[in-house]
């Protein structure tokens, strides 16, 4: 691939580091023995989500925890449950959803700290593994459900959940769909494909459906693409996994900034917060890490849903 755009190479920051009083491995926890090769993990952080009262919530997959960070950098456990909890998203400023492993779509009050079940399997049959999540301007929700899928298993699955709780199947052959985000008209959904190792943009048709979809980029190494999020000038951005860094893409798919970790290889997700939306925080599931990085352009503003699906 030609590229005749030279890209810009940043250094991201470490922002806070998992404090050692909540690192304690074990070494029969099911969901290390099947993802990390047995290696005993203290922790594995993901879904990082900016709330507008100005904290981080990130999830912790192998101890079914989410924990709030200040601006400070100091950790709070808000929860902690039986499930492996990945992606998460706000429903309002008072709720995350969040897609887990284990339970299917998960509703965690931030005001009782309760975990109950959203959405847990489709017409009885219970989901591979949900990833990530994200929702359009109507409410309608989109997500990932990824499993143990890959080039070998090319079964993994995109849903929209819509506002009057009908589930739609827009996707059936994903090897190992994870991060999601819509473009900011809406007309388009990008999808990561983690270990097809590439990109794939979605167009949404006017009555729901999806066509003509196609392969946007196309990256390399021991991982794959996996969270993304998006900028108010449709640019695209990929946390990378097994390379330790993050792609910033134009909409052509051409990287203009590559942002490098300090902390370790394991770039798995990322969001905008900050003033402005213009700071990005980004885990480091290994290291258990927030690195961080200034932006010029803000991140594309979120949104939610107010009312419960059916």
């Amino acid at each position: 691939m030609i590229c005749l755009t030279q890209p810009e190479i940043r250094q991201a920051e470490l922002f806070s580091r998992l404090p050692d009083r909540f690192r304690k491995p074990d070494p029969a926890n099911a969901w290390s023995a099947a993802n990390r090769g047995g290696q005993a993990v203290d922790s594995f952080l993901e879904g990082p989500v900016w709330h507008p009262s100005g904290c981080l919530y990130v999830t912790d997959i192998p101890y079914g925890r989410i924990f709030r960070v200040d601006r400070q950098g100091e950790w709070e456990l808000i929860v902690q449950y039986q499930g492996e909890p990945n992606g998460m998203k706000l429903l309002d400023e008072d709720t995350l959803l969040i897609t887990d492993y284990q339970n299917g779509l998960m509703k965690l009050s931030l005001k009782d700290r309760s975990v109950t079940p959203w959405l847990t399997r489709r017409n009885s049959e219970s989901f591979k593994g949900l990833n990530d999540l994200t929702f359009d301007r109507q409410g309608n929700l989109y997500f990932t459900d990824q499993g143990q899928t890959g080039l070998h298993d090319p079964t993994g699955r995109v849903y929209r959940l819509s506002v009057d709780g009908r589930l739609d199947l827009l996707l059936d052959n994903c090897p190992s769909p994870n991060g999601l985000v819509l473009s900011p008209d809406e007309s388009l959904l990008y999808v990561a494909m983690t270990r097809g190792n590439c990109i794939w943009r979605v167009p949404l048709q006017k009555d729901g459906s999806v066509s003509k979809v196609g392969q946007f980029f196309t990256s390399h190494g021991p991982s794959g693409p996996d969270g993304l999020a998006i900028n108010t000038e449709g640019e695209l951005l990929i946390a990378n996994p097994g390379l330790g860094r993050l792609w910033l893409l134009n909409v052509m798919a051409e990287p203009i900034q590559i942002i490098i970790s300090p902390a370790g290889r394991s770039t798995t997700n990322v969001c905008y917060g900050g003033a402005q939306r213009r700071q990005l925080f980004i885990t480091e599931s290994v290291t258990g890490s927030i690195l961080t990085c200034d932006m010029a352009v803000p991140g594309a503003a979120l949104s939610g849903r107010s009312t419960p699906a059916s």
